[in-house]
């Protein structure tokens, strides 16, 4: 049976993201074997660059449309959102662009939307001049975020705020973490040179290794014998901070995927880490990532937060509060999240990580270390969380690292997105007297 073509595929998954509000990771993996394997990576590069531009692309189509288009066709809207994002960001041939928009829509059984298509694509053409003056004068289209998002970082960010929208407009660089149980980063150079990939050293810890280009896991040497990991520069100055030491009991509060968990594990292999995350699913990510590294660690599916479900008593040395937030840092990693969070997120995950610094910090011994860390752009998930943490807890003082991960604020330390090309993170170490 013939495969679909990539640009029908992607509006399907377009539609589950923008219509249904999931995931584009989940709805990607659902429909991406529908494509033929060599036009995959074309197909996620529609998805992602439509959605990275969706405000701006959206603004266009409605200048283009003598009328909305009804909900059931919805994968119509993003067809032609696909075409504008090939004409106006991919630069593709117009013909190619169009005319393969207009046999999409065929594919997807609704012939009468192909002169519908192909009369926007055309006048987009005749009048980009015109529309594209237009996106200059509206905000939240010139800079690809909804509104609510450009003012939130306005309001936490007044000087920064149009450098983190860039940066979060960007495509991601590919980041790697050298497994020093098996090599040190030097040799690993050797190694991807000898594999013609082009990478560097990055000046963050003695792991992280940037690639100049991105490549498939499959390429990279060792890969799957746990020689190397896929992690930002700004992921790894996590288990950094924590110091760990052998023999020492520590806590991954809310650990999937399982790149900290591997990490800390690569620092001292014979610790006892326990893993904790409240989806099962999620928790099967972690047992892979560690199965290919050769660690282990005790996973436990539970809400961290709620501690008489899964703690025995003993307490421990160091623990990590990777918490859940808005991901507004890493928006150009996951730029669904311009479309899936909503202004009153911010609030409600301000309170699970309230309670999880609240219900945790008993569980750390005297003289132990919290590190408290995610990676949001915004003050009330970071510093004034920690601010008002420090208030509620006269046992705890703030540990100033002797290199600083990121840039220091009045509690903690912020990396913007695109700082030092690495994601947005906050970071905060918390020592219990």
């Amino acid at each position: 049976m013939a495969k679909a073509s990539a640009r029908s595929v992607a509006a399907r998954i377009l539609v589950g993201v923008m219509s249904e509000q999931r995931s584009l990771t989940a709805v990607l993996a659902e429909h991406i074997k529908q494509v033929e394997e060599r036009d995959r990576g074309f197909c996620q590069q529609l998805c992602y660059g439509v959605i990275r531009w969706q405000p701006r692309l959206t603004l266009i189509a409605n200048k283009l449309l003598k009328k909305p288009l009804k909900s059931k066709d919805a994968d119509i809207l993003a067809l032609l959102l696909i075409g504008l994002y090939q004409l106006r960001e991919l630069k593709t041939p117009p013909h190619a662009a169009i005319s393969e928009t207009v046999n999409a829509a065929k594919q997807l059984g609704k012939q009468w939307a192909g002169g519908l298509l192909n009369a926007c694509l055309r006048n987009y053409q005749r009048q980009q001049n015109d529309i594209d003056a237009a996106v200059e004068t509206n905000a939240h289209a010139r800079f690809a975020h909804p509104r609510w998002l450009l003012e939130r970082y306005q309001l936490d960010w007044p000087e920064q705020w149009q450098q983190i929208c860039e940066a979060n407009n960007q495509q991601p660089p590919m980041m790697l973490r050298v497994n020093r149980q098996q090599c040190d980063r030097d040799h690993y150079l050797r190694l991807l040179a000898e594999e013609g990939i082009e990478a560097q050293a990055l000046d963050t810890g003695n792991t992280a290794i940037l690639l100049a280009n991105p490549c498939d896991v499959h390429k990279l040497p060792g890969f799957f014998d746990g020689m190397a990991s896929v992690q930002d520069g700004a992921a790894q100055r996590v288990a950094e901070l924590l110091a760990i030491q052998p023999g020492q009991r520590v806590l991954d509060a809310c650990a999937a995927p399982g790149g900290k968990t591997g990490h800390i594990l690569e620092q001292a292999p014979e610790n006892e880490v326990i893993a904790l995350d409240i989806s099962d699913k999620r928790l099967q990510a972690i047992a892979d990532n560690l199965s290919r590294l050769n660690l282990s660690a005790s996973l436990v599916a539970t809400d961290a937060a709620d501690t008489g479900l899964w703690w025995d008593g003993e307490a421990f040395d160091r623990i990590l509060v990777d918490a859940p937030c808005t991901g507004s840092g890493v928006i150009r990693r996951h730029p669904d999240i311009k479309l899936l969070r909503r202004p009153e997120d911010i609030d409600q995950l301000a309170e699970t990580q309230k309670q999880l610094l609240d219900n945790l910090w008993p569980l750390l011994k005297p003289g132990g270390l919290m590190v408290y860390t995610t990676c949001s752009a915004f003050k009330q998930e970071n510093e004034q969380q920690i601010e008002a943490f420090l208030q509620r807890h006269p046992d705890a003082a703030e540990v100033r690292p002797d290199r600083p991960p990121a840039q220091p604020r009045p509690f903690g330390f912020q990396r913007l997105p695109g700082d030092d090309v690495m994601d947005g993170f906050y970071y905060a170490c918390l020592q219990r007297h």
